[in-house]
This record gives structure tokens, C-alpha cells and sequence, in this order.
């Protein structure tokens, strides 16, 4: 093949031969140029002309897209932190319905109360919750604020529960320290008893007001129950004298003393030794006078001493 190149001066020409094979060549090499812009210039057409939206906005896209994931992961993990939170305060809540529960039974045992007239049992409930698991991946909510709630009812009836057993219980202790009870003295024995008798000093019929233990020169008195001392001091016919208040009305009174122990204002507690037995005041040998008065009357003290704290 003859290619003739024509020049624009003098009119001349230049004849270029060229083979089958270097013609089949240059045709394919054009044919793949003319090819190719063809697809490039189609591709820029759609992004540009057929979507109808340009790179920028499709950056535009992508760096919203970006932001709305960063977003929902940030999401994600204060959902986790809330779950985690929930969980932790519900362990804290079950621990503290096995605690109550024990509390409980150690006080249905104190007070001999039969589970008839309490059900401290929370067992079924307290596994259930231990066996529901919340530490392999976050629970759904509702469940965890169901648990919870169960949780919150249970401890609020053993709150009611517990509040009258210590109620019973306080008032059997009052009963117990408060109510004079008991013997005033350790050693000794009843001499003479409360009402009319004979005065071992006049020799006169007269009204004894307590009740009198002889014993030894320095033998322990001690209160028959928990008070506050208000009288320790010489009084006239008594001698060296002790006086509690107890509260809920009752005094008692231990005169004739050898020695004060304690002294005004101070607490006592039943049993505890208050003073030492003699023979001052009005007395005819060594003794303890023995008083219980019941909103400021005298009352016999008899059936409070025979009575002994169960």
C-alpha cells in the first residue's frame, strides 16, 4: 500500500509504501484510541450529565455516611455503658435481697417466730436472677429493668416485714431491761416484805413500803434494770440512797447503802452493781432497803423480784 503526503510548498509530494501487515497495525491502534475515548466520554457524560450529581456531591455523601456511622458507634457505646451501669446496680440490689434475707431468718430464729407468721424464703427468686446472666454481652433493657423492679418490690416487702419483727423484738428487749425483774442483791435473803408490820424501832405498827434484804457489811446491790440514776446521795430515813428512773413510769430505790457506785445522770443496765450493801439511815442492822414505785407510787415490789427475765 502506497500513501502519497501532498506539501503545501512548490506543489510537491512524498509516496510512503507501506505493508498489509503495518496497515492492519495502524488500523487496530486507532480503533483502540477511538474506542476508548468513546467509553470515557460516555462515562463522563453519565456521572456528569445522566446521574445529575456531580463527584463533589458524592464526596459530599460519602463524608455524611462516615459521620452518621461515627455516630451510631458513638451510640452503641453508651448503650453498652447504660447496660453495664444497669447491671452492676442490679447485682448490687440482689446482694442486698440475700443479705436482708439472711437478716431476716437470723431474726425469725431470735424471736422464735415460725414461718408460718413470716416467709423470709426469697430463694426461688435470688436464683433466678443469679442464673440469669448479664456479663456475656449487654441484656436487652426491659429485661433488665424488669429484674429490677422484682427486685425493688421484694426488698420493699422485707422492709415492711423486718419492721415490724423489729418493732416485736425492741419491745420484748424493753420489756425485758426496762421492767424491773430480778433480785436487787446477789447474797442475802428477804428479812421483811411489803404492808403493815411491826417497826423495829418503835416497836409501833406501821406500813413498810418495800421490802428489806439482810446480808453482809459490803455484799454487791445491783439495778434490776436498764435506767438512769437520779438520786445518789444522803436522803433522811434512807441513809445512803440510789435512785433509777426506768422509764415508761417505774423508779426503784436502794437505801441504806454502805456506798454510792454510780452518780446522777449516769446509765445503768440491769445487772450491773450500783452499790454496796450497810447500815446507814434509819435502819437497825445491815440491810438494803428496797423500793419500785409505779408513776411515782409505791408499789410491793414482790412480784417484780419473783418475776426473772425469760
Amino acid at each position: 500500500m502506497n500513501v502519497v503526503i501532498l506539501s503545501n510548498g512548490l506543489g510537491r509530494f512524498r509516496q510512503i509504501k507501506l505493508s498489509s501487515r503495518s496497515v492492519f497495525a495502524l488500523t487496530s491502534l486507532f480503533a483502540v484510541a477511538l474506542g476508548g475515548l468513546a467509553f470515557f466520554g460516555g462515562y463522563y457524560y453519565s456521572a456528569v450529565q445522566g446521574s445529575g450529581i456531580s463527584r463533589s456531591e458524592v464526596a459530599s455523601l460519602h463524608e455524611a455516611m462516615q459521620t452518621e456511622k461515627a455516630g451510631i458507634e458513638k451510640i452503641r457505646r453508651n448503650t453498652e455503658a447504660t447496660l453495664k451501669a444497669l447491671a452492676t446496680q442490679l447485682s448490687h440490689m440482689q446482694a442486698r435481697v440475700i443479705y436482708i434475707d439472711g437478716f431476716a431468718r437470723r431474726l425469725g430464729e431470735l424471736s422464735d417466730l415460725t414461718e408460718d407468721e413470716f416467709d423470709f424464703n426469697s430463694s426461688g427468686l435470688a436464683d433466678t436472677l443469679t442464673n440469669h446472666s448479664y456479663k456475656e454481652g449487654p441484656s436487652k433493657v426491659p429485661e433488665i429493668l424488669v429484674a429490677m423492679e422484682q427486685l425493688d418490690l421484694h426488698l420493699d416487702q422485707h422492709e415492711v416485714e423486718l419492721g415490724v419483727l423489729e418493732s416485736m423484738l425492741l419491745n420484748q428487749k424493753l420489756s425485758a431491761r426496762i421492767y424491773p425483774q430480778g433480785s436487787p442483791v446477789l447474797s442475802g435473803w428477804l428479812s421483811s416484805y411489803y404492808g403493815r408490820r411491826t417497826d423495829p424501832i418503835t416497836g409501833k405498827p406501821a406500813v413498810h413500803l418495800g421490802v428489806d434484804f439482810a446480808g453482809k457489811p459490803g455484799d454487791e446491790i445491783i439495778a434490776v434494770a436498764d435506767g438512769v440514776v437520779i438520786w445518789s446521795d444522803d436522803r433522811y430515813g434512807f441513809g445512803k440512797l440510789v435512785e433509777i428512773n426506768h422509764g415508761n413510769g417505774y423508779m426503784t430505790r436502794y437505801a441504806h447503802n454502805e456506798e454510792n457506785l454510780v452518780t446522777v445522770g449516769e446509765e445503768v443496765e440491769k445487772g450491773q452493781k450500783i452499790a454496796l450493801m450497810g447500815d446507814t439511815g434509819r435502819s437497825v442492822g445491815t440491810n438494803l432497803h428496797f423500793e419500785v414505785l409505779k408513776n411515782g407510787e409505791r408499789i410491793n415490789p414482790a412480784p417484780f423480784i419473783r418475776r426473772t427475765a425469760d
